[in-house]
């Protein structure tokens, strides 16, 4: 299908192109122009026309926890905030760490047609820590990287081995850096909120130490790691003096830990209750900052749908996670606001650069690029109720929240995919 985005804002991170232009679109593909009279016009006046944005993180809930949430809720979820490729993290039911359970994914996905979805395989069997999964094989069923998620790698030798497997291979891996032990039963930032809610708590030196442990272990294998959602001024510090180092590295943050922080817990607001936890106001600054000045690489959702008994239990009790697929676009377009960066910058940390982590091609608007686009008006503002989500999980700590910046159009391969009524 041949297809002509008319007259819109063009942003291209991954070019810094900023301009009022055409984009034309034929068989799936952005391409310079047309020779024949285009099949179908959208009329971008007024729009931003973007890459469509990338999320490292968003959970799907399938296999294993479509109570939670199913795989076409939460595609539909994913287009309607304006993310055509997103990772799933392998902590399903079972986990993914068999080519099968892979495979069927990838399947379901391609047949509802809507966002890219690029499996995480599991580190260990079972996540359980103890055993390496067959990665190579996974890699041949469509895994892009290898990951623990949430689930805790206590042996440090199992770490160990398994850098140096995905080194020999270079499989990238992706660890949340996080002491089990001294995280041990924790629901909340370590700090002056937590103790007077009488929360047992979650220091930060929890992740730095966690953290300290990887780096020295990407010194001494040489593989490339991924840090998965910092929480802590010092773990930027840290993730900033590796980079200058030269260490093969990278990192990202969860949307929410941008904006908020542990004073947002209030009474015992379950929709605060996220892994990690929010930490302190200085935390979640030196975040926003290296967001801003690349020490983080990008900003992912964590999208983690939960069912409405699970965030109705007492604060420690209730399950962690907050929705986000379809927050993520105007959650980063305040974050940039804020920072008062071009909006060519603020873009890139959830398309071009998200794609460069991701090994993918899309995320530009160049010419034979996949053509997966969003259209959307940076002004629109609306308030955020939970008739407004897409997805199954409406557990978010922004309902009621004014929101700017609102998806018209996303287009995945050339398609039409998803239209505001």
């Amino acid at each position: 299908m041949k297809l002509l985005i008319k007259g819109g804002r063009v942003v291209d991170p991954a070019s810094g192109r900023d301009q009022l232009s055409d984009i034309f679109i034929s068989d799936g593909r952005v391409v310079e122009a047309f020779r024949e009279k285009p099949e179908t016009t959208i009329d971008a006046t007024g729009l931003v026309v973007a890459p469509g944005l990338i999320d490292l993180s968003a959970r799907l809930r399938e296999p294993g926890y479509e109570y939670k949430a199913t795989l076409e809720s939460e595609m539909d979820a994913a287009v309607a905030g304006g993310v055509t490729s997103l990772a799933c993290p392998p902590d399903t039911d079972p986990p993914l760490d068999e080519p099968g359970l892979v495979d069927m994914l990838r399947r379901r996905a391609k047949v509802l047609a809507r966002a890219r979805v690029y499996p995480i395989g599991a580190l260990t069997v079972k996540l359980a820590g103890e055993r390496l999964t067959e990665m190579a094989e996974l890699a041949e069923a469509g895994c892009v990287a290898f990951s623990q998620a949430n689930a805790p790698l206590p042996d440090t030798q199992v770490l160990w081995r398994a850098l140096q497997y995905a080194a020999t291979f270079g499989f990238p891996v992706w660890l949340r850096t996080e002491d089990r032990w001294l995280a041990h039963c924790g629901v909340a930032h370590d700090g002056e909120v937590a103790t007077r809610l009488g929360l047992p708590g979650i220091p930060a030196f929890a992740e730095t130490i966690a953290l300290g442990t990887v780096l020295q272990l990407v010194r001494t294998t040489g593989s490339r790691v991924h840090v998965c959602r910092l929480s802590t001024a010092i773990a930027v510090e840290m993730i900033r003096a590796a980079k200058k180092e030269g260490l093969p590295v990278s990192c990202d943050v969860g949307i929410h830990h941008v904006h908020l922080s542990e004073m947002d817990l209030g009474y015992f607001d379950a929709h605060c209750r996220l892994e990690p936890p929010l930490r302190s106001q200085r935390d979640r600054e030196a975040l926003a900052a290296g967001l801003a000045d690349g020490t983080i690489d990008c900003a992912v959702s964590d999208h983690t749908p939960v069912d409405e008994d699970q965030k109705q239990m007492p604060f420690a009790e209730a399950e962690p996670g907050a929705t986000g697929l379809e927050l993520l676009l105007p959650l980063v377009l305040k974050w940039g606001a804020e920072r008062k960066l071009p909006l060519v910058k603020t873009l890139a940390r959830i398309t071009s650069d998200a794609a460069r982590i991701l090994g993918v091609s899309s995320g530009r608007l160049e010419a034979g690029a996949p053509a997966d686009l969003v259209l959307f008006d940076p002004e629109q503002s609306w308030r955020l109720t939970p008739e407004m989500l897409r997805s199954q999980g409406k557990n978010t700590p922004f309902l009621g929240y004014e929101m700017a910046g609102r998806v018209r159009t996303t287009i995945v391969a050339g398609n039409v995919v998803y239209q505001q009524a």
